[in-house]
Formats: structure tokens, C-alpha cells, sequence
């Protein structure tokens, strides 16, 4: 098919936009809006804005969602990385191999989500999530236009409550988009009680990297984020 210009990325037909717009009007979001540089994020991605990703690439600097819990990546900025850098995409090139995880979304412990490119059980296209407390990926069943949906919808809230907190609404409220919580004693080591957790804000892409060393170091045949992969549960 050859490398497409934004202009083709962008001349579609049903593009998603009006439809993600709507959604996004609901109480507990935030759209944050597009840097200049975005069209140059689509490009570097190759996906139209028929797609749910192609349309927060352009339109969109990332989406605050449940008062800031999830962070939709789109073109970036605001401490937020965009989906082209994120998913180490340069400039496209002929022949070029897709990611075999697409990562489109992190919350606010650093859990990741990713869209599966092949490098994860299960369809490919569907949206795993890397989790905070579990060190490993499990599979969430659907792909990233039905993720974002299931999102805005009150999915993520039941899915994440375990990880929540009395207050924790308040304690995020005021966070930047690029930072989030870093817990101690880790979520994953099994000795978070109520009386004794600390949160600190911290970088959130670096935090999210740091799951994924820690998966690394605890599990040889994992290579994390940017290599091979943790323990996943399959669709």
C-alpha cells in the first residue's frame, strides 16, 4: 500500500471523531487539546482517523478519563508522551514491522495498556493490560475502540476498584497528566495495608518503565515494554 501521506490519513470516510467528540462530553473528562506537531504524530503512525487511535493522534493531546485514573494517549504534550514516540515510531518506512505492543494508555499507578500487535496471547488487536499489582498482562477481550468505550462507560471504574482507595478521587484531582502515583510498599509485593500505604507523585511513563524492570527482574524470560513479554493471561 506504500507510506501515506496525512492527507491520506485524513480524507476518510465515517472518521471517528464526531462519534469519540460525543463520548467525550461525559462527566469525569478531560480532552486535552492537540499539539501542532500532532498530524506529524498520524503520519509517523500510518493509521487513518477512520480509527479510534488515528483520531486521538490529531485531535486530541491525550484524554483524562474517571478524573484523571486513565490517560488516553493521543498527540502528546502536557507531560504526556504521544503514540508515536511511546511506541518507539520514527519516520515510516517501506516494509516497516509493526510494534508487536501497541501501548495506548497508562493509569494512574503505572499500569499500561497496549493493543495486541502479536506479541501477546491471544487476537491480535485486542487491548491487554500491563497491571501495577500483578506484574503481569491479562487480556481484556476487545479492541482499543471498544476499550475506549468501556472506559468512559464505567467499565474501567469496576475493572480497577481493587486499586482504589477512600479519597483516592481527591488525591488525583490535582495531578498533571504526566504524573502519577507511585505506592509504597509496591502494590505487587503483597504487604499494602490501609494504614501503611504512601503515595508519591512521580513522572508517570518513567513509573510505568519501572513495572515493567521490576517484571523484568523477577521474571528471566520476560523482557518487558520494549522486548519480550511477563506472563500474560489469554482472551
Amino acid at each position: 500500500m506504500g507510506i501515506r501521506t496525512v492527507s491520506d490519513l485524513t480524507q476518510v470516510d465515517d472518521p471517528a471523531w464526531p462519534t469519540l467528540a460525543r463520548m467525550f462530553q461525559r462527566p469525569g473528562i478531560e480532552v486535552l487539546a492537540p499539539p501542532e506537531w500532532a498530524p506529524e504524530v498520524l503520519y509517523r503512525l500510518q493509521i487513518t482517523t477512520r480509527s479510534t487511535l488515528g483520531a486521538l493522534a490529531l485531535y486530541t493531546g491525550g484524554v483524562l478519563v474517571d478524573h484523571g485514573w486513565l490517560r488516553l494517549l493521543g498527540g502528546g504534550g502536557y507531560g504526556l508522551p504521544d503514540l508515536a514516540t511511546i511506541n518507539g515510531l520514527g519516520a515510516p518506512e517501506e516494509g516497516a514491522v509493526a510494534p508487536q505492543k501497541l501501548v495506548v494508555a497508562f493509569d494512574v499507578l503505572g499500569g499500561t495498556f497496549a493493543v495486541n500487535g502479536g506479541g501477546l496471547p491471544g487476537p491480535l488487536g485486542d487491548v491487554h493490560y500491563f497491571a501495577p499489582d500483578t506484574l503481569e498482562w491479562h487480556c481484556l477481550g476487545f479492541g482499543q475502540g471498544a476499550f475506549t468505550e468501556w472506559a468512559v462507560s464505567g467499565g474501567l471504574a469496576e475493572y480497577v476498584a481493587d486499586l482504589r482507595w477512600p479519597g483516592w478521587e481527591l488525591d488525583i484531582e490535582d495531578l498533571p497528566p504526566g504524573t502519577g502515583l507511585s505506592v509504597y510498599p509496591p502494590l505487587w509485593s503483597g504487604a499494602v495495608s490501609g494504614h501503611q500505604v504512601e503515595r508519591h507523585a512521580v513522572v508517570l511513563e518513567g513509573l510505568a518503565v519501572w513495572h515493567q524492570e521490576m517484571a523484568d527482574r523477577m521474571s528471566p524470560l520476560g523482557d518487558g515494554l520494549l522486548g519480550g513479554d511477563p506472563p500474560s493471561e489469554g482472551c
